[in-house]
């Protein structure tokens, strides 16, 4: 796991580009704390920075940027190829091996592409990746991402004329480092953040950079400046070929399999040249993780969770049970109210641009809990997407084949009645016809009639994800041009559709930025099991009826788990990785939250409409309505535009 950056100069590299390089190193140190370096070639106008995390062969021969056997290539890269064993010895049996000079993924990856050309080298590698390579003898500089989006990849054109530079790398802070960037910012990144709670792709929030798409490569040509984007992996592919060719065997054989499968990918990922372990929430996803890592090591396996005082977001008590069960050297941190808050003036710095996924918070606690015993952690993460267990695929699968069969004008009209009463209302008027409590039930039902709207589970998708639905009330401007569609057309079960739209989108977008960024901000690496591509290909030949099962979620891991843990032990709601938000931003966060919600502040920053976002917060801090994730998008913006000033010396 590393960072890197660079930058091409059609004109060749000016005596400011050379200079910049080591300055765009700087905000990357984290991401790769134990060396650095440089390469380019100025009149060819390529330039790579480097900054290393060793993980895999911790000797110089493993050092970045790394030239070819041959020197036609240079490459820049950040990651892990876990099956590069494999690959190397392909390359050995084949006689397309160079004269070893370490044992790295980095020189294996180079290798591969010196034999069998970039997409043949990336259609072999099973990892998590991005990078830069340069090719001397074509002039042609090709920037790659992983299937998945797991790790990060920006990029882009600024300055005009002569002083025109494509500025690409691991992080926005490292391009923000080169003179010719310009830092305007792009108000539709702003909208997608509010509706969504982060910034999707190819979005960022600075106009004119893009981050690159997962499963994609971007070429350019010195010569003409021809720019290729490409796909060299596309999941609606591999989910449409599995389902083609659907698992076979009965349930107990796709059990086994399973196990094999994911076993294999889990004993690969902890293959490192430096202490492993893995988070453990005592949920379905991060147990069976670290079910089959015990089962593989031998020896206990070292895990982490956090503990927050508010049981409704306690995991730490089920992580601990679970834990002693399965024989792990367990580490538990009990963090107090002000740890968290502590950590909230770092959030714009760790994530570059504005993200408001508000479980950010406890993710870099228990992150920088793992740093301090291992460099390397395993998640869980990708579970829910690849095996159906987010709520709302169940609830598609339950609920939209006899929805849709109403006719739309009938569901848009109910919807519209329930709209026609406020949430306050709904709420006095039920609390009056129940005697009980019946707080959010308002915005419940509001969030129904919106999606009794819906004309296709794509857009049901869309309604039920959607943080702020209102978000143009929000804004200055009105921005209704939103990032292109993620291309799930096919007629397939409403699960299965929702599966796939996760993840093109939320996964990439949210879950796999929420743990890159505060992982790295720590210099730990993370893997994600889940997502090897063997995993993925084979959750997909699974039948929507195996992974959602009687209305449970996950039947196939919950299947193979109880081959671990009993299933009293794992029988509990599923709970999300949260913080007492609503009631903090009433109390401890509360100046923190008015001086940025200032109106003063907010007509400064130039994209929110002050009275609206006012009015909103003074509906919140009433305890009228919890609204903290309309709140925390505009909160998440103006902390950012703050550090960005401070950054700026403004």
């Amino acid at each position: 796991m590393c960072g890197f950056a660079g930058l091409f100069a059609p004109g060749g590299l000016s005596a400011a580009d050379r200079a910049a390089l080591p300055a765009m190193g700087l905000p990357i140190v984290h991401r790769g704390p134990d060396a650095g370096d440089t390469w380019s070639d100025d009149p060819a106008g390529i330039g790579f920075v480097h900054r290393r995390l060793a993980i895999i062969d911790l000797s110089p021969a493993g050092a970045q940027p790394m030239a070819s056997a041959s020197g036609r290539y240079v490459i820049a890269y950040n990651g892990e190829i876990y099956n590069y064993p494999a690959i190397r010895a392909e390359l050995d049996a084949a006689g397309k091996a160079p004269a070893w000079r370490g044992h790295s993924d980095t020189e294996v990856l180079l290798a591969a592409i010196e034999a069998w050309g970039i997409e043949g080298a990336l259609a072999r590698s099973a990892g998590m990746f991005a990078f830069a390579l340069w090719d001397r003898e074509a002039r042609r500089l090709t920037l790659a991402r992983d299937r998945l989006g797991e790790k990060p990849l920006y990029y882009g054109w600024q300055g005009e004329g002569a002083a025109r530079r494509l500025l690409f790398g691991s992080d926005l802070a490292a391009l923000r480092a080169h003179p010719a960037f310009a830092a305007e910012i792009e108000p539709r990144a702003i909208a997608e953040l509010c509706r969504k709670l982060y910034v999707p792709e190819p979005l960022s929030v600075y106009r004119g950079i893009a981050k690159l798409a997962p499963g994609t490569t971007v070429t350019i040509e010195a010569a003409s400046g021809a720019e290729t984007i490409a796909r060299w992996y596309d999941l609606v592919a591999v989910a449409a070929a599995a389902r083609r060719d659907p698992f076979a065997g009965d349930e107990q054989s796709a059990v086994d399999a399973l196990d094999n499968v994911l076993g294999a990918a889990i004993e690969r990922q902890m293959v490192s040249d430096v202490p492993l372990g893995a988070f453990l929430s005592g949920g379905i996803d991060s147990t069976t993780v670290v079910a089959l890592m015990q089962r593989a090591s031998p020896r206990p396996v070292k895990t982490f969770t956090i503990g927050f005082e508010d049981e409704r977001f306690d995991e730490a008590l089920h992580a601990r049970k679970v834990a002693a069960h399965l024989g792990t050297e367990h580490h538990e941190l009990r963090v107090a109210p002000a740890d968290a808050l502590a950590v909230i003036p770092q959030l714009a710095a760790i994530y570059s641009e504005p993200f408001a996924d508000s479980s950010q918070i406890p993710t870099f606690l228990v992150s920088r809990m793992a740093r301090a015993e291992v460099t390397v952690a395993l998640s869980g993460d990708g579970g829910d997407e690849m095996f159906g267990g987010y709520n709302r695929h169940r609830y598609a699968q339950q609920t939209w084949p006899a929805l849709s069969r109403i006719p739309r004008p009938l569901r848009s009209g109910a919807g519209r009645l329930i709209h026609a009463v406020s949430p306050a209302a709904w709420e006095r008027a039920l609390g009056r016809v129940s005697r009980g409590k019946v707080a959010l039930v308002g915005d419940k039902l509001h969030k129904a009639a919106d999606v009794l709207a819906s004309g296709s589970v794509a857009e049901l998708y869309g309604r039920l994800i959607a943080a702020n639905p209102l978000v143009g009330e929000l804004l200055r401007r009105s921005h209704s041009d939103a990032p292109p569609a993620l291309g799930v057309t096919a007629d397939w079960a409403p699960a299965e559709t929702m599966m796939a739209l996760d993840s093109l989108g939320y996964l990439p977008g949210d879950i796999l930025v929420k743990v890159d960024r505060a992982a790295m901000a720590v210099s730990l690496e993370t893997r994600v099991p889940f997502l090897d591509p063997g995993v993925v290909a084979f959750a997909w030949t699974l039948p929507i009826g195996m992974k959602i099962r009687g209305g449970e979620t996950k039947w196939p891991l919950r299947a193979l788990l109880d081959r671990f843990v009993p299933r009293a032990l794992m029988e509990r709601p599923k709970m999300g990785f949260g913080l007492p938000l609503a009631e903090w931003l009433r109390g401890p966060l509360r100046d923190w939250a008015e001086d940025l919600l200032d109106p003063r502040a907010l007509r400064d920053g130039g994209l929110f409409d002050a009275a609206a976002v006012q009015q909103l917060w003074q509906l919140h801090v009433s305890g009228a309505r919890n609204v903290e994730h309309r709140l925390w998008p505009v909160l998440m913006t103006q902390a950012w535009l703050a550090h960005e000033a401070a950054a700026a010396g403004k």
